[in-house]
């Protein structure tokens, strides 16, 4: 039995390392043995580019080529207390979102260190030191689209394609003012005119929205609002090479949250249904990924009903320079405005939030919104440690601090769970030397071995997996709380102590994955040795082993099992010393 619980822990050590080298393999751009490698994009040429025409269900297929934006189109930045973003006179699209409280990870790591040391004069220009989250470059596509179409799909309304006239105004939210408007002017396309008019407002990654539809024609319109957010299929820069978390499009029908995988589409075939929600009447869409998010929400604060349309989709971008064919996602919502007499305005409103995934914040955006945040399958016990984490922090106001105590309140809750682990192995660990001695007498005779070792646990009333099923029942609260850690942006940039600047950072110094390595072994020591040399060796091995991955974590995440690790250390040492099994 003490065989098949080391070779129980072994599988999972193993499993554990093949998930690892895959989710390393995904990193750097190679293929996962679970999925295909994730479509780079192609290089966009000096003219802006942009998802295809989305086409209402049943409706023509438009193009998949996008059409290009005239030469003359206008590039204009707004720049708040929160972020810088820019806009494109092409369809009033907003096509940059640089978040300035969000300092970019891996440039603050790297370049900064070299600018301080050379001097900004020696190096090239430097680039943006925040998180960017919209982009539309060479490197990148994800924008934010809206336009209209005619209730039959087509182009004959203005879209996120038609040359727009940008009217005068501020570019710089100002001390004391609290917001700023950007507004677009369509020439009239088919008889109707469509005016965007953005509101930036101070500390808010919400962005209001208004479309003015104007029926310049004779006859009586029926336009349909798109609202879409389209990217490639990238993962976001700097990600980890020994964890991955959630990117692509979310869509929510009132009732239900739904991510769709961008292989999902790629597998879709042009007729086939989308394998998510079509129509409502409450709702938002959403592209998700690591910390961040984009979504467009337009349901009413009294509540009223608005029927809409749901929509995912790939379209293949054609790079002018090389000719080179690149796929790029969207997911959008179709809402029908109604009939627009001829003469007459119609408005409706919408709201873009680009911003962290704080989840109280968005919460009280639009309902369940906060779904965004990625806790993986652990979702049902994330939710309430992340609650009671941010309690303490409340209390604490440190989350470091409160990393420290959410364990220590673990330990408390699973006290006596552990110390029956601990005591079986402590027991297991006194009769070492008997069990020693009975594997020497009986090594060539394996079935009274078996015969003989269970004998000797009955008399000792000891239940070989009496340490482990403790251990696993505790095993999904400490995988949520990973996760609760691995997801809340809250812990970027948030220090701990001294040299601890940054808990979503790995440790500068490796001091944390050190201690953490040192507490492994000494558990290791704590605990029953193996009779079998072959497996001694394994269990001291594995701590050093599995300690690698821990230099590259970001040190809240260390931090949490290295307080685990010494909260277990203190209970098992007290019950070995109880039991006087210290030195054996």
């Amino acid at each position: 039995m003490t065989d098949m619980r080391r070779t129980l822990l072994w599988v999972v050590f193993s499993m554990s390392l093949f998930l690892i080298y895959d989710a390393w393999n995904k990193h750097n751009g190679h293929p996962s043995f679970f999925s295909p490698a994730p479509a780079k994009v192609a290089a966009a040429g000096s003219a802006p580019v942009s998802g295809a025409l989305p086409m209402p269900l049943g409706a023509a297929v438009a193009p998949t080529t996008p059409v290009a934006a005239p030469v003359a189109a206008e590039q204009l930045t707004i720049t708040t207390d929160v972020v810088k973003a820019s806009l494109n006179s092409a369809g009033g699209t907003l096509t940059r979102v640089e978040l300035l409280k969000y300092p970019d990870q891996v440039l603050k790591e790297w370049y900064e260190p070299l600018l301080e040391l050379f001097g900004k004069g020696r190096l090239a220009p430097t680039p943006p030191m925040d998180v960017v989250l919209l982009d539309e470059s060479p490197e990148r596509l994800y924008v934010a689209e809206s336009g209209l179409i005619p209730a039959a799909g087509g182009f004959g309304l203005p879209n996120h394609h038609t040359l727009m006239t940008l009217m005068p105004g501020e570019r710089v939210l100002a001390a004391g003012q609290n917001a700023l408007q950007v507004k677009f002017e369509s020439p009239p396309v088919g008889g109707v005119k469509l005016v965007k008019t953005y509101t930036f407002k101070r500390g808010d990654y919400v962005i209001d929205v208004k479309n003015e539809v104007v029926n310049e024609s004779g006859a009586p319109v029926s336009p349909r609002l798109y609202l879409q957010l389209v990217r490639d299929g990238v993962p976001p820069p700097g990600g980890s090479s020994v964890y991955s978390t959630f990117t692509g499009p979310a869509i929510d029908d009132g009732n239900k949250f739904q991510k769709i995988d961008f292989k999902a589409i790629d597998k879709r075939g042009p007729t086939d249904k989308p394998d998510h929600t079509i129509e409502a009447d409450s709702g938002w869409i959403a592209m998700v990924q690591h910390y961040f998010t984009s979504a467009w929400l337009i349901d009413k604060a009294d509540g009223a009903k608005q029927p809409r349309e749901f929509f995912t989709g790939k379209s293949e971008m054609i790079n002018p320079t090389t000719g080179a064919p690149a796929h790029v996602y969207s997911v959008g919502m179709f809402v029908p405005l109604g009939e627009v007499a001829p003469g007459a305005t119609k408005t409706f409103d919408a709201k873009l939030f680009v911003g962290p995934q704080e989840e109280n914040k968005l919460a009280a955006l639009a309902p369940r919104l906060e779904l965004v945040k990625d806790y993986g399958i652990f979702k049902i016990l994330a939710e309430p440690l992340f609650w009671l984490l941010t309690q303490l922090h409340k209390i604490l106001g440190n989350w470091g601090w409160s990393i420290v105590g959410l364990v220590v309140l673990l330990k408390i809750a699973f006290y006596w769970l552990n110390a029956k682990a601990y005591g079986s192995m402590a027991k297991m660990k006194a009769i070492n030397p008997k069990i020693t001695e009975m594997r020497e007498r009986f090594k060539d005779k394996p079935q009274e071995m078996q015969k003989e070792m269970m004998r000797i646990y009955r008399e000792e009333k000891i239940n070989p997996l009496g340490g482990c099923l403790p251990i696993f029942v505790q095993m999904p609260f400490f995988i949520s709380l990973y996760w609760v850690l691995l997801s809340t942006v809250e812990m970027r940039g948030a220090p701990w102590i001294g040299w601890i600047t940054d808990l979503s950072a790995k440790d500068p110094y490796f001091i944390l994955p050190i201690l953490m390595t040192l507490t492994s072994l000494l558990q290791t020591w704590l605990n029953p040795t193996p009779p079998d040399p072959v497996q001694a060796k394994i269990m001291w091995f594995m701590p050093l082993i599995f300690s690698v991955m821990f230099f590259v974590f970001p040190s809240g995440l260390v931090l949490y099992w290295l307080t685990n690790n010494v909260l277990s250390i203190a209970q098992q040492y007290v019950i070995n010393k109880r039991l006087g099994v210290l030195n054996k």
